[in-house]
């Protein structure tokens, strides 16, 4: 039986020396990260300004972690000099425990994330992330279709939150979003057009070069985003 856990926290700066200071850690914090017990992957993750557009949000930035046990994670965000570096740094941090409920395809040449075991059965709530590296030469066409397949997100009702967040501005890109259950979720993946009509576009003009979509089941909810607790009623 699986133990893997994941753990998605996202950093909001403000002063313009903290926004440096996150650039610069998404180089320098690899070396503290690559000691850490028990943490299998990682992913240091920029982020996209608001409607999916492929220029930086330097404001906020995500670190991706998928644990051997939540045990290890624990310890991590308890004694962790790194952690303690970028809370002194940050406006607001908001970390989300999650385990896998299905994933497909790989990042970094294989799938990091383990099927759960032990899903609850008294939440409702849906994690998603999906991540591609896009095909140089189909970066125009791809960017051009983003914004009409992301409008029916605008205030859809079942949506709590959602950010596009990425390695590499513009060439790796993924996107994180946050849905009250799984029927939300269903509505807009197969249901509105625009969402649709990418997927075909994907399927013919073949634009990844590497694709994974994973969902999840969000059960710890720690810190708050944009003032408030997104997962506030989660026990």
């Amino acid at each position: 039986m699986s133990g893997q856990v994941s753990t998605l926290i996202f950093f909001k700066y403000g002063s313009l020396s903290s926004k440096i200071w996150a650039f610069g850690m998404m180089q320098f914090a690899h070396g503290a990260l690559a000691q850490v017990k028990g943490l299998s992957f990682y992913k240091l993750l920029g982020s996209g300004k608001e409607g999916f557009n492929p220029f930086p949000d330097w404001s906020v930035y995500a670190l991706l972690m998928v644990w051997e046990r939540e045990a290890d994670a624990d310890s991590f965000f308890k004694s962790s000099a790194l952690m303690q570096r970028y809370r002194k740094k940050v406006e607001e941090h908001w970390t989300l425990y999650l385990k896998s409920i299905q994933s497909k395809g790989a990042w970094s040449g294989s799938n990091p994330f383990q099927k759960s075991q032990t899903l609850r059965d008294d939440v409702s709530f849906v994690a998603v992330i999906t991540r591609a590296t896009i095909r140089p030469k189909l970066l125009w066409k791809f960017w051009r279709s983003v914004a009409a397949s992301q409008r029916p997100l605008q205030n859809n009702p079942g949506l709590i939150l959602t950010k596009g967040i990425g390695e590499m501005p513009i060439l790796q890109m993924a996107t994180f979003s946050l849905w009250k259950d799984k029927q939300d979720l269903i509505a807009f993946a197969y249901r509105s057009e625009a969402h649709q009509i990418a997927i075909r576009q994907t399927r013919k003009l073949d634009w990844y070069k590497e694709e994974l979509f994973s969902r999840f089941q969000p059960y710890r909810s720690i810190g708050t985003w944009n003032g408030t607790d997104p997962l506030a009623g989660l026990s």
